[in-house]
């Protein structure tokens, strides 16, 4: 891919909207029969948009380019914790504010935060290098 082709916000637009779709399908063909309620339908789009805003940036930026010169295991590992920190971290942001009575749009944007910050957190703590000063 050419990532001259659009700005890096072009990139994170197009791909947050591609894995929205995506978490969406996988929600109304596989999850919705499993009778979770409706506001944790959210986690599975946050967990198919939290690669997109860490792996963008790393893709993009030149400075960061050297993250691919890791082993498959180590990249596949790291996606592998970014999947289940945004899981993990919108479920327990959702859970925390169930009872509390929030619109859903605030509760959504809570789920976001907590899975986003604990996701791109455990990336980074598995590659403090790709975001240090050269």
């Amino acid at each position: 891919m050419d990532k001259d082709r659009l700005p890096r916000w072009g990139w994170l637009l197009g791909g947050l909207l591609l894995a929205s779709m995506v978490g969406t399908v996988l929600n109304s063909l596989l999850l919705f029969d499993l009778g979770l309620p409706e506001s944790y339908q959210v986690v599975t789009v946050i967990t198919a948009m939290a690669p997109v805003l860490v792996y963008v940036g790393v893709w993009y930026d030149e400075d960061r380019r050297h993250y691919w010169e890791n082993s498959r295991t180590w990249i596949l590992g790291d996606l592998t914790f970014v999947l289940l920190g945004a899981s993990l971290g919108s479920s327990l942001a959702l859970l925390a504010i169930d009872d509390v009575g929030v619109p859903q749009l605030v509760g959504d944007l809570v789920g976001m935060t907590g899975g986003f910050m604990l996701s791109w957190g455990l990336f980074w703590w598995r590659n403090p290098d790709v975001y240090s000063e050269q």
